[in-house]
């Protein structure tokens, strides 16, 4: 057996003819393999690629469903375990200084408390699935003060009235993930217990590749009532590859 197909029934993907067919994933060795294979062989190594041990859940569920969207290199990273699936949250906060914040922008560097990625795009070969969206609000004790600004309480955005009837939107590669016009409201998750402070699921998550500009936009139709040192916090949440 080659080691790609063995690789490939080792590693988390046992289930890899469901994620993105067996050809496909193995290059077209499978088939090759099954033309050595007599009658009871092949029934082993069909029931031994089929099946799955534990069924995925959460967002790594969701992102297995997009596993034919991964670039080639680190779809087979996956499979031969170079690369895993992880959870996780790409976050950025941004003082309120306009009707227009933008949360990532291409000047952006990457810095602990503030944001963890840099220039609006995701990390080489870090590919991650948007499953759903933190957003809140806080009262620097100095918005122009990146030390204070890290020291944030953030809280839901229902205690910024200009905030919470804002619009929102996000894009990755300039298409749209979520549409324009969208309702920050949203995100006020006060008397839901089941769900965390100011998270939206999304019913249709979407695919970020690591060539890709993130872009996330809050439109305010005022700013009256708001803290002249008000930020914005948001997370987009769901899973990503990782070593």
């Amino acid at each position: 057996m080659s080691d790609l197909i063995k690789n490939a029934l080792d590693s988390e993907y046992n289930n890899v003819g469901e994620l993105m067919g067996i050809d496909d994933a193995l290059m077209g060795e499978v088939s090759e393999l099954m033309g050595r294979l007599n009658t009871t062989e092949k029934v082993r190594f069909m029931r031994k690629i089929s099946t799955k041990p534990n069924n995925s859940r959460g967002s790594r569920a969701e992102f297995e469903k997009f596993f034919k969207e991964v670039p080639e290199a680190v779809k087979q990273s996956l499979i031969d375990g170079s690369l895993r699936l992880a959870d996780f949250t790409v976050y950025s906060i941004k003082p309120v200084n306009s009707k227009t914040i933008k949360l990532f922008e291409t000047q952006d560097d990457k810095e602990v408390g503030l944001r963890n990625i840099s220039n609006a795009k995701l990390p080489k070969n870090f590919v991650f699935l948007v499953s759903g969206i933190y957003l809140l609000a806080g009262v620097s004790a100095d918005a122009n003060d990146k030390e204070k600004t890290k020291a944030t309480d953030f809280k839901s955005v229902t205690a910024f009235p200009a905030i919470a009837n804002a619009e929102f939107s996000l894009k990755a590669n300039k298409k749209q993930i979520i549409p324009d016009g969208n309702i920050v409201r949203k995100f006020i998750t006060d008397n839901n217990h089941l769900a965390p402070l100011g998270y939206f699921k999304l019913d249709n998550p979407r695919l970020i590749k690591d060539d890709e500009l993130i872009e996330f936009t809050v439109e305010l139709g005022t700013m009256v009532g708001l803290d002249a040192n008000t930020v914005i916090y948001v997370g987009l949440d769901g899973t990503a590859t990782t070593p």
